[in-house]
């Protein structure tokens, strides 16, 4: 029985199921989704799809990233923010084609169901980008910081490693949890096509939204599984890639 985390999708199904197959789920693996299921490569609408089926027959936690926030807000209301259109949106609008009304409130329940942080019963926290209160999580103030913060990683990134965790200067924010899964901010920023170790904080984040590829990760053994690079899963696409 495994728990698996799996990074930031970003409408690559290909990648997904490419994942899931070399990782050989079985149904009594439990999936730990960090967010971000939409918003990059043309198959959002179908990654929900598949999702919301794979749940069905195995246990799956889908945290919720802001690509999704901005993704629900749209099914809701028909509204399309600017931003949201810019990175990555146009490309999830134009994936809804052809689903039905009935698809698109399903896909709606599922992304308003879907909670802001995870913690399992070996008190190891997954969430999409961080949090800031030195309490925990439960005394987050604001919830956009649970899907837009970067602070948590970039602090990890910075500590010195020979803090023990019992120090008086060891952040508490670190204090609370055995292990912290996110996602949210690129691995490939820091030069790393898998996922990185910081502290007790890993991220999972491997790039896929652009050239990188999706990763999984054993949480028990860290053994890692990777996608190949989605450019090379979607040749004729450029995903949220720049150039």
């Amino acid at each position: 029985m495994r728990t698996l985390a799996i990074g930031d999708i970003h409408g690559g199904l290909k990648a997904l199921i490419q994942l899931l197959n070399k990782m050989e789920v079985k149904d009594e693996d439990t999936l730990i989704f960090v967010g971000d299921y939409v918003d990059g490569w043309s198959e959002s609408a179908q990654v929900i799809q598949f999702l919301i089926e794979l749940s069905e027959n195995i246990h799956c936690v889908f945290i919720k990233g802001n690509h999704d926030v901005w993704c629900e807000a749209w099914l809701k209301s028909g509204d399309v923010n600017p931003t949201w259109y810019m990175h990555g949106g146009k490309e999830t609008i134009e994936s809804y084609e052809g689903f039905s009304e009935a698809d698109k409130k399903r896909h709606l329940e599922c992304l308003e169901n879907m909670p802001l942080y995870y913690l399992d019963d070996e008190n190891r926290l997954f969430l999409h980008a961080g949090f800031t209160s030195m309490h925990g999580v439960n005394k987050e103030v604001f919830e956009t910081t649970f899907y837009f913060d970067r602070t948590l990683w970039e602090m990890a990134l910075t500590m010195d490693k020979r803090i023990e965790k019992d120090s008086a200067i060891y952040p508490n924010r670190l204090k609370h949890y055995k292990e912290i899964y996110i996602g949210h901010t690129p691995t490939t920023n820091f030069n790393s096509d898998v996922p990185m170790h910081a502290v007790n904080v890993w991220n999972i984040d491997t790039g896929a939204a652009f050239k990188g590829r999706l990763s999984g990760l054993d949480v028990n053994t860290k053994q890692v599984f990777q996608s190949d690079n989605l450019p090379v899963l979607y040749p004729n696409e450029k995903g949220r890639n720049k150039d």
